[in-house]
């Protein structure tokens, strides 16, 4: 009798622990099937469960990929010029993106800029970021003229709305105890900078920015449809000319250019990783 008396109380706070994991369940049984239900919405909207629309697309892809084979190297010395001009574009894009990014970072993070200019810098990333780099470059174009020029700015402005936003989500998540015990010993706020942040940012600031050159040279490729010239230009004028045998050999170039970027910016990165932690 005594032990029903005394575990009543427990019994019942079980119950209670038991009703609120039933409910949390509940909650994320609900939440699992709206996401599924959004994403059904999303697969149906875009034709994706539409049978008709993959009646003859293998054998249309197999078809032009029989036409693309073997690829043709013929106008190679032609091509040249073109990635040049590519790779000026990404380069430009992406230093100028890194210059005005990091300044707009430090405004736009919470635990480094003040709150009324955060908003209002994280308001003018997104508006940069929400315009595709194809829009910028049409704007470009009517504004300076054909060119790698128009492709250099497009992907400045574009590039920069994503690295601001990146870099300052990076700052964020930096850990203030190095730098609070730094600061009770009176470093400098440029020591603090130097010894207790730039450790915990610069691998992924290094990451992220070589990521969005590489990302960057597809992009110059695209913008090459609006007047950037590049490579992109190339390849849509060989497609054009139902010369698929050379738009497969541009396209194996742009493959090897992307791969050797992100060969060198790794090698890049463990330099400068290296000199850091000497």
């Amino acid at each position: 009798m005594s032990d029903q008396i005394v575990s009543f109380p427990h019994r019942s706070g079980l119950d209670a622990v038991l009703a609120a994991h039933g409910r949390e369940e509940l909650k994320r049984g609900l939440r699992f099937v709206c996401a599924m239900a959004v994403f059904v919405c999303a697969f149906g909207f875009a034709g994706v469960f539409d049978p008709e629309r993959y009646r003859d697309a293998l054998a249309t892809i197999v078809t032009l990929l029989g036409d693309s084979l073997p690829p043709e190297f013929a106008r190679w010395k032609h091509w040249g010029r073109p990635l040049l001009d590519t790779l000026a574009m990404s380069v430009s894009g992406t230093a100028l993106a890194c210059f005005a990014a990091l300044p707009l970072a430090l405004a736009a993070a919470r635990n480094t800029g003040p709150a009324w200019l955060g908003g209002v810098v994280r308001l003018f990333l997104n508006m940069l970021r929400s315009v595709p780099g194809v829009i910028w470059g049409v704007m470009f174009v009517a504004a300076v003229g054909f060119g790698p020029l128009p492709g250099v700015l497009a992907l400045a402005c574009h590039s920069t709305g994503m690295l601001g936003k990146l870099y300052a989500e990076i700052l964020e998540h930096v850990d203030p105890a190095p730098g609070n015990a730094l600061r009770s010993q009176g470093v400098s706020w440029l020591g603090i900078a130097r010894f207790a942040v730039l450790p915990q940012i610069l691998p992924r600031l290094l990451d992220i920015t070589f990521y969005r050159w590489e990302h960057n040279v597809r992009a110059a490729t695209v913008l090459g449809l609006v007047g950037a010239g590049g490579i992109g230009l190339e390849i849509m004028t060989a497609f054009h000319l139902f010369e698929y045998r050379e738009a497969l050999a541009l396209i194996i170039v742009l493959w090897g250019l992307v791969t050797l970027i992100n060969a060198g910016g790794a090698q890049i990165r463990t330099r400068l990783l290296d000199l850091d932690h000497g």
